[in-house]
């Protein structure tokens, strides 16, 4: 028995957008004397947002993950999930890891990597120093993922032993309303008096707000409401999907307006910008989630398949952990021919960043998968299929969440 959902044309759409956005984020970064077209400079500029659609479906799709054994009477096993997570996400991490270790020209900010025991623990975005730690910055939305990975499965065990709406909307506020609260402090205590005596207030904002954990679950909770609405909830979801390009179209309007709150993050922390700093990341969060939503709908504007999507998709995560090192490597052996054309540079950094994350994939993160499914196939026909690892079950035509 297996509990893996069937491949969705479109998640993969919205996940080959969160990478490529990204990436063209970045390329923007390192590229300031290249020319951005005026049509591609606001999604040059606003390409940081598609970590937050990450966050959305990670909070999708391993919350649907945890809770759908719940459907058959079941209970997660933690040791199941935690080694699956482990042969999905570290080999190929650990590949990446070892090249800024010891190939220096691989680090896009040679002598700049973080303390090698804040990546070995995925803390990096916890105590990071932005002055000095800008090799390998991107691993802070990982470090954020990772922690979900180890605490999502214990709330979820707690919080269904006596399940209730009521405990899990509360839950959720209050985690949304934390998040809140925390940056309004950071934004009048921090931020606000670094701006009034006329100094930057950037890192701060990168320290504080923008890479720690505990003040960007917005997206990852958006994602795991929409898996609870749609394990526990059926009527609910049944008539959200009927409305898919309702959804789609009210997912791009809040995203629209959080972005417009987000447009002078880095000059202003008065108005429209002090208001993006506390609200901005939960309305764009549910924005992205009805995006989610409409993506899984049958009627939805994001249902077609994209040809392409699947390809990038199945890179995102090879791609996400070399594209800003490739980047590097690209203008440093090719530095005078990028300069011939917009359209030249980008492809090349485009051709490239596929070439090497599709051989990260192929040799090291598609073996680990390979032997991660043989392993659970062998205990299986071994000793049956079993969720509960010793917990006790739960029918679930007895649970009311």
């Amino acid at each position: 028995m297996t509990h893996s959902a069937p491949r969705t044309h479109g998640l993969d759409t919205l996940r080959s957008v969160a990478i490529l956005s990204v990436i063209f984020f970045h390329v923007n970064i390192f590229r300031h004397d290249a020319s951005i077209p005026a049509l591609l400079a606001p999604a040059a500029r606003l390409g940081w947002a598609g970590v937050d659609l990450f966050f959305v479906l990670s909070g999708y799709l391993i919350g649907t993950q945890i809770l759908r054994p719940y459907l058959v009477g079941e209970c997660p096993g933690l040791w199941a999930f935690y080694r699956k997570r482990l042969f999905r996400v570290l080999p190929a991490y650990a590949a990446v890891l070892l090249l800024y270790c010891f190939v220096p020209i691989w680090s896009e900010d040679p002598g700049h990597l973080p303390p090698l025991w804040q990546l070995v623990t995925f803390t990096q975005n916890l105590f990071v120093d932005y002055r000095v730690d800008h090799a390998f910055s991107h691993v802070w939305s990982l470090c954020v993922e990772e922690h979900f990975y180890l605490l999502l499965p214990l709330i979820v065990l707690a919080m269904m032993r006596k399940p209730s709406v009521r405990k899990t909307t509360a839950l959720l506020a209050t985690l949304v309303l934390f998040g809140i609260c925390l940056r309004a402090f950071f934004l009048f205590h921090l931020l606000k008096p670094l701006a009034n005596a006329g100094q930057p207030f950037g890192l701060a904002y990168i320290e504080r707000i923008y890479y720690p954990t505990y003040s960007r679950l917005d997206g990852l909770l958006a994602g795991v409401a929409l898996a609870l609405v749609k394990t526990f909830r059926p009527a609910w979801w049944s008539m959200l999907a009927r409305r898919g390009n309702a959804l789609c179209c009210l997912g791009i309007a809040l995203v629209g307006t959080a972005l417009y709150l987000f447009k002078d993050r880095w000059e202003s922390v008065s108005g429209a910008s002090a208001l993006g700093v506390v609200l901005g990341f939960p309305l764009l969060s549910a924005g992205l989630g009805l995006l989610v939503a409409s993506a899984l709908c049958t009627n939805g504007l994001l249902r077609f398949k994209v040809p392409g999507a699947k390809l990038i998709a199945t890179l995102a995560y090879s791609l996400y952990l070399t594209h800003k090192e490739v980047i590097h490597l690209v203008d440093l052996c090719f530095p005078v021919s990028l300069r011939t054309g917009v359209l030249q540079w980008l492809g090349l950094y485009a051709c490239s960043c596929l070439v090497v994350a599709a051989a990260l994939y192929l040799c090291v993160e598609r073996p680990f998968l390979i032997l991660r499914d043989k392993r659970k196939t062998s205990k299986q026909a071994t000793h049956g299929p079993s969720f509960s690892d010793g917990l006790e079950q739960k029918a679930r035509s007895s649970m009311k969440l």
